[in-house]
């Protein structure tokens, strides 16, 4: 067991979970409204925006798992670094049109703006199950990422015993995710960037001395994996576009953007988050570290292990404790922003529309937080109870991807035109989660799927074709339908309400 390491993580986890329970002050509103449990009252600046936004997006199995399939498969990996370049002009565009409209209307949710857009609660169903869906595996891999961790400094194993500390975790992230709501993890965000900014800094200045310099790094990784070939052009860009069509569509991300206090702070975020992006980049750099250092694949966690190895190997025990915590810290933050999130989903798009209507606000506040429970503790059975959880919930994240994409047609879309049909939305949505879950499970739950077109072999993200599909499906039977003169339901919102400051 490493000792030092272990009591610096219990020391910065004391420290962040004070900062949980003592964020209910913080900006203090009503906790028992959902607007300012689940939003923080949308009083967030731009600085505090950054960081939740920063937490929320860069996770611990982002810090894990970009170098891991960089180690393990080399320069495809490197991906993840256009894909957050492609997103940011996106966020600028797209984002403050839904804030707007969604402060206009008091809309909490993506799938609120749906149902007011389409006049369709059906359609507004199907974006929230699509949310809450592929969130689940996504706060799944947070735990995978604790895991890693704690078995770096030497808490692991089976049974009981080896699983009681991340219970421990969650236990209390839940503790005060429940009494704070969105202000804890946007408070916790703070320290946890903080940290994160520390250890990459330190990473590529004292790893590379010890290791001889870039120089040496690069000269150690096999030339199959510094370059990509001509047969992965296709996947790297389909994984790098799709995945920046995706990421701001996940509900996690989207009340990020709905807790700012105004459109200024959401475009000014757009373009200061880029830093994070430059970051990632050297995060992904410590894959071809570890592979010069000699580090293998560990037994149980594989190739997730590269990065908490080269830190054991190369840092002094007490700053491996601070990296460890950074990724531990790391992936609280986002997780208690998914249940927050799902759970806002299911309370208003699920509950109170088709099993309590009549809902009273504090009953929708109370009922909001008791899903945020339900959804952390189930994502924490998963891992625990599940036969090979690990590998599985790795697997199943794909499908995270593939499900959220399918909403990009009735939120995107919606925000600029009304052209599109409620029903044909909807159409294009079952069959781009249909398709896509298919091609997904025909390989194994691998991100890539080979499409043959005439007698060419094009692969590609599975998540990509399934969006096409749902798109040409949406405009063929929004054609249809508007040409036979079917209803297509009242719009609740006006030109203005997308502009607005306010």
């Amino acid at each position: 067991m490493n000792v030092p390491a272990l009591a610096v993580m219990i020391a910065l986890f004391v420290l962040v979970t004070g900062l949980g329970f003592f964020s209910a002050r913080w900006r203090s509103g009503d906790m028992d409204l959902l607007h300012e449990w689940g939003l923080a009252g949308g009083r967030f600046g731009t600085v505090v925006t950054w960081f939740l936004l920063g937490g929320d997006l860069y996770t611990a199995y982002t810090f894990i798992a970009v170098p891991a399939l960089v180690f393990s498969a080399g320069a495809i990996g490197f991906f993840a670094v256009p894909y957050t370049i492609i997103v940011y002009p996106l966020v600028f565009l797209v984002m403050p049109r839904l804030w707007s409209v969604c402060r206009t209307h008091g809309y909490v949710t993506p799938a609120d703006f749906v149902r007011g857009r389409y006049d369709s609660s059906t359609l507004a169903l199907a974006v929230a199950t699509s949310g809450i869906l592929a969130t689940m595996p996504y706060i799944a891999l947070q735990l995978v990422g604790i895991q890693v961790v704690l078995g770096a400094v030497g808490i692991g194993g089976t049974g009981f015993m080896g699983d009681l500390p991340l219970i421990i975790a969650f236990v209390i992230l839940a503790a005060y995710t429940y009494s704070s709501g969105l202000r804890a993890p946007a408070m916790i965000a703070l320290v946890k960037d903080a940290l994160i900014f520390i250890v990459v800094i330190a990473a590529v200045i004292m790893i590379p001395a010890k290791l001889g310099g870039y120089g040496h790094i690069f000269a150690a990784v096999p030339r199959e994996k510094l370059i990509l070939s001509p047969s992965q052009y296709g996947s790297y860009a389909t994984l790098a576009f799709g995945s920046a069509l995706a990421l701001f569509l996940y509900p996690h991300s989207i009340t990020g953007v709905l807790s700012s206090d105004s459109r200024k702070v959401i475009k000014r975020n757009a373009a200061f988050l880029p830093i994070y992006s430059f970051l990632l980049g050297l995060i992904a750099l410590l894959g071809f570290m570890a592979l010069a250092a000699g580090i293998k694949p560990d037994a149980t966690y594989g190739a997730q292990y590269a990065v908490p190895a080269l830190f054991n190997a190369m840092f002094p025990p007490w700053f491996a404790g601070v990296a460890f915590s950074a990724i531990a810290i790391g992936a609280l933050v986002p997780a208690a922003i998914m249940s927050i999130a799902t759970a806002n989903l299911f309370t208003r798009n699920i509950y109170r529309e088709y099993f309590r209507p009549d809902a009273t606000l504090r009953q929708e506040a109370r009922m909001a937080k008791a899903a945020s429970l339900v959804v952390k503790f189930g994502a924490l059975a998963f891992i625990l109870l599940l036969e090979n959880a690990r590998q599985e919930a790795i697997n199943f994240q794909l499908l995270g991807g593939v499900w959220i994409l399918q909403t990009f047609p009735a939120i995107v879309f919606g925000l600029y035109t009304r052209w599109f049909h409620r029903w044909a939305l909807l159409a294009g949505w079952a069959v781009g989660m249909v398709s896509g879950t298919m091609m997904a499970a025909s390989q194994h739950f691998t991100a890539i799927f080979p499409l043959h077109i005439g007698g060419s072999l094009v692969p590609g993200y599975t998540a990509f074709y399934a969006f096409v599909a749902n798109v040409i499906v949406t405009v063929v039977l929004t054609v249809v339908l508007n040409a036979l003169g079917v209803a297509s339901g009242a719009d609740r919102t006006a030109r203005a309400d997308y502009l607005a400051e306010s």
